[in-house]
């Protein structure tokens, strides 16, 4: 019989999962100087640089076009390779200098966020977007720069999935980062085998990357290749540098 009272546990209130405060994590933690998969690339452009100069690739545009140089209607001819040997050739030493401190920077941040096999298939395929984009610009392009792009895309993709969980320790690299690309779009103004539809498609690529990728972080799979579908990214993106080198690497020591 009711007395016209409540009863006491009518009056608590119930606190579910969604009203509890998360501290965010600090995404730096853990995270090394030394990314294995960025430091290799970051090698590989330096030896094809050297390589370039080597063979005087840099004193026409044809010079460049013979040792590897993205272009449209060779890719249509059928020199497809192109699309990945762009990635690890550069116009001049600002260009390889300037695109290598951003890809340590970023390549840090995103095998540390990914793992370094799904790195490397964020690197390889946001590169391939971006040579795609290429076709549009027409002209001869290089640079790893539509690559380094993507890495970025695959950064902001990561941010926007996780930004609930993960906060960064020093905001200003963002700072430093946009400078970076205000400085590459300017260079693809000013010197045409630096080519700003690379990078748009670059980073559009590694955005869409990014999203589907899994994270590492936190108990995530990122970097896992025994999981099917890493396993079947990474070997793609194997196949990709095996079938770029064995026609690039010829061209660069003649």
């Amino acid at each position: 019989m009711s007395n016209g009272l409540h009863d006491d546990h009518d009056d608590v209130l119930e606190i579910g999962s969604h009203m509890l405060h998360r501290e965010r994590a600090e995404f730096e933690d853990g995270m090394g100087f030394f990314p294995p998969v960025t430091i290799v690339l970051c090698v590989l452009c330096v030896v094809a640089f050297f390589a370039q100069l080597a063979i005087g690739a840099l004193k026409s545009e044809q010079a460049i076009l013979d040792a590897g140089a993205m272009s449209g209607p060779l890719v249509q001819a059928g020199e497809v390779w192109r699309m990945g040997s762009a990635m690890f050739l550069h116009g001049s030493p600002d260009h390889l200098i300037g695109n290598l401190i951003v890809l340590y920077i970023l390549g840090m941040a995103a095998e540390h966020a990914y793992g370094s096999t799904q790195f490397l298939v964020l690197y390889v395929f946001a590169g391939i977007v971006g040579s795609a984009f290429s076709m549009i610009h027409g002209q001869p392009s290089v640079g790893a720069s539509g690559a380094v792009f993507g890495i970025a895309g695959g950064v902001v993709a990561f941010f926007v999935l996780h930004h609930s969980a993960f906060r960064l320790r020093d905001a200003r690299v963002g700072t430093v980062l946009a400078i970076w690309a205000v400085y590459q779009i300017g260079l693809g103004f000013m010197n045409p085998l630096v080519d700003n539809m690379a990078h748009l498609g670059g980073f559009i690529g590694g955005f869409v990357i990014g999203i589907v990728m899994d994270r590492r972080l936190q108990g995530g799979t990122g970097g896992d290749p025994t999981r099917p579908g890493q396993g079947m990214a990474l070997l793609a993106a194997i196949g990709v540098l095996f079938y770029t080198a064995i026609n690039l690497v010829p061209r660069l020591m003649k």
